[in-house]
C-alpha cells in the first residue's frame, strides 16, 4: 500500500503509545480513522492531538471496546463499515504485559495476557480480514508482537507467549493470504523495550482478573528500567511500522540489536541445545 490517503485505519490500543502515534502518522497521511480502546480519556487525547485536514478536521471514529471480546471486536467492525465503508490498514495493537517467573504467575495473569495479546489479534482477524477479503481492495494487517515473539526472555513467561502466538497467527495469516490470492499484505511488528505505556497497563486490568504474581516486583523494575532506558520513542516505531507497510515487509524488527539473540535461538533448535539467556 503506497497511497493512503482517503483510505480507511483501524487501530486498536489507539489511546496511547503505538496505537496513538499510529493515529497521528495516518491521519497525516489523509486516512480516514476508526480508534478503539478501553480507556476513553485516552482516546479523547489522541484525537486532540490529530492534525487538521481542511475545515473539519481529521476524520475519526472512536469506539470503546475490550479486544478481548469477540462481541466487543465485531461490534467495532460493524461501526467501522456503518461509518466508512471499508477497512484498508488494520493495526491489532492493543497489548498488556506482566512479570514473574512463570511457576508463580496466576490464572488471572494468564487469562488477562492472553485474552488481549492473543485473542484481540484473533478477534481482529476474524471480524475484518473476511470484510476486507469480500471488498477486493488492496489493504495491509499489521500485528503488533515483540521482540518477545522471538526469544524466550527470563520472568516473561506470560508474554512471551502471548507474543510466540502473535507472530505464528500472523505468518500463518500470511501463507492462507497468499493461498486466496488476496491483495491483503501482513506484517508483524517486533519492538524492544519502548516507551509505550505497558509498563502501566495495570491501570486498566480488569478487576475480575486482579490477582496477580507475588513475585513480579524484581521483574517489573526491571522492565520499567529498561523501557525508560530505551533510544527509540513510539513515535519512532510507529514510523518504521508506517515505513513497512508502504514498502510491504512482513518482519518489522525495529531495534536490530536483537537479531543475533534471535539466531542463535535458531541455532540451538537445530543443534539440539538447551536455550540460552537472551539477556544475562
Amino acid at each position: 500500500m503506497h497511497e493512503l490517503g482517503g483510505k480507511v485505519a483501524v487501530i486498536t490500543g489507539g489511546a496511547s503509545g503505538f496505537g496513538r502515534e499510529l493515529a497521528l502518522l495516518c491521519a497525516g497521511e489523509g486516512m480516514r480513522l476508526v480508534l478503539a480502546d478501553v480507556d476513553p480519556r485516552g482516546l479523547e487525547a489522541t484525537v486532540a492531538l490529530l492534525p487538521q485536514v481542511g475545515d473539519r478536521g481529521a476524520q475519526v471514529l472512536c469506539v470503546a471496546c475490550d479486544v478481548s471480546n469477540a462481541e466487543a471486536v465485531e461490534a467495532l467492525a460493524e461501526a467501522t463499515y456503518d461509518r466508512f465503508g471499508a477497512t484498508h490498514l488494520l493495526f491489532n495493537n492493543a497489548g498488556v504485559g506482566v512479570s514473574g517467573p512463570i511457576w508463580a504467575a496466576t490464572l488471572d495473569d494468564w487469562e488477562w495476557v492472553i485474552g488481549v495479546n492473543v485473542m484481540g489479534v484473533v478477534y481482529g482477524i476474524r471480524s475484518f480480514v473476511p470484510r476486507m477479503l469480500a471488498a477486493g481492495e488492496a489493504g495491509h494487517i499489521v500485528n503488533t508482537a515483540s521482540v518477545a515473539g522471538f526469544v524466550s526472555v527470563p520472568g516473561s513467561g506470560v508474554y512471551c507467549a502471548s507474543k510466540h502466538a502473535v507472530v505464528t497467527i500472523s505468518e500463518c495469516l500470511l501463507h492462507d493470504l497468499g493461498i486466496a490470492r488476496s491483495r491483503l499484505g501482513v506484517s508483524v511488528l517486533a519492538p524492544a523495550f519502548v516507551s509505550t505505556g505497558i509498563a502501566d497497563a495495570a491501570r486498566n486490568r480488569p478487576a475480575s482478573l486482579a490477582a496477580t504474581n507475588p513475585l513480579a516486583k524484581p521483574y517489573e523494575d526491571r522492565v520499567r528500567k529498561a523501557v525508560q532506558s530505551g533510544r527509540l520513542s513510539a513515535a519512532d516505531v510507529a514510523r518504521f511500522t508506517l515505513e513497512g507497510v508502504k514498502a510491504d515487509r512482513f518482519y518489522l524488527f525495529t531495534h536490530p540489536g536483537i537479531l543475533p539473540s534471535i539466531a542463535a535461538r535458531g541455532r540451538e533448535i537445530v543443534e539440539g541445545l538447551p536455550p540460552g539467556n537472551p539477556m544475562p
